[in-house]
């Protein structure tokens, strides 16, 4: 069990890790930064369009990140839903689910903040399977949906976190628990390219040289247009853990989601916290300068 400890920010991290190519970064950062007391890491399933079985392979994902790490400490591990909820009103139980519902209500602790890197299925089912943990000091961080307004989507439809659970989004967003969202539009900014990684992660020993090889190997298989290019999406999850104020955020009314995936009025009485922009420099060197020094 990791001792608390007071100077740190105690964190759950819910990572569909093989879906893509860029959850690796957000947990290797994660993992890297001493800030964070990280309570436990809980793959996630990422729906059936590429395999059937995603947990496992978000499991499996997950296990090569620590071996190549190396952190010389146990980081506990939770797996969640192995699918999507089958109506807003029925969670799907799990491992995961109920290390959330440990956490939040602990009471001795201080602040939980839970970062979705996938879709909200496990905050769901907690939520579903433990209603009062709403009401706790908890703020859950989502990667997902799409831009607000009329800024024009550029990604899948519906988008893709979202579209891999829809209605756990309106079982989480209809709780009344805290919650910082961060759209498509923004977390698509965080841009890197094959030759920044070639000179910021690939000289860093095996676990640099995996990161930079897989996203690359990724673009190759899903892409069929000239790319050198990756989005590492789900990296802002970890700078607002890390630094708050490294985002700017507005305070919109709640929504709710559409079968298609779209925005309708959710509580009006009830905000969300919706990030408009995010200090992507601050995140892309933190994250290469320790992924550098681990290697030292």
């Amino acid at each position: 069990m990791i001792n608390d400890d007071r100077r740190t920010r105690r964190v759950i991290i819910d990572s569909d890790v093989k879906n893509e190519a860029d959850d690796q970064f957000a947990l290797v950062h994660a993992l890297l930064s001493p800030t964070l007391d990280i309570r436990g890491i809980i793959p996630a399933h990422f729906g059936t369009h590429r395999t059937t079985e995603s947990l496992a392979e978000s499991r499996e994902e997950l296990e090569l990140l620590l071996r190549l790490l190396d952190l010389g400490r146990e980081v506990p591990a939770a797996d969640g839903a192995p699918r999507a909820l089958p109506d807003e009103r029925t969670p799907v139980d799990s491992p995961g689910a109920r290390l959330i519902i440990e956490e939040a209500r602990r009471a001795d602790a201080g602040p939980l903040y839970i970062a979705f890197l996938g879709p909200l299925t496990d905050m769901a089912s907690a939520l579903l399977l433990a209603p009062d943990i709403a009401g706790t000091d908890t703020t859950v961080i989502w990667i997902g949906g799409p831009p607000y307004g009329d800024i024009v989507s550029t990604g899948s439809w519906p988008e893709f976190n979202l579209r891999n659970d829809i209605a756990s989004a309106n079982v989480v967003l209809d709780s009344g628990i805290r919650v910082w969202q961060v759209p498509s539009n923004i977390y698509r900014q965080v841009n890197v390219s094959y030759a920044e990684l070639e000179a910021r992660v690939e000289p860093h020993g095996e676990l640099g040289r995996y990161l930079a090889q897989q996203v690359v190997d990724f673009n190759s298989a899903h892409h069929g247009t000239a790319i050198e290019s990756r989005s590492l999406g789900d990296s802002p999850a970890i700078a607002l853990m890390l630094e708050p104020g490294c985002a700017a955020m507005r305070r919109r009314p709640r929504v709710r989601f559409t079968a298609d995936g779209r925005y309708e009025a959710g509580d009006p009485a009830r905000e969300i916290f919706v990030v408009e922009s995010i200090d992507v420099r601050f995140l892309l060197e933190d994250m290469f300068h320790k992924i550098a020094r681990h290697a030292r």
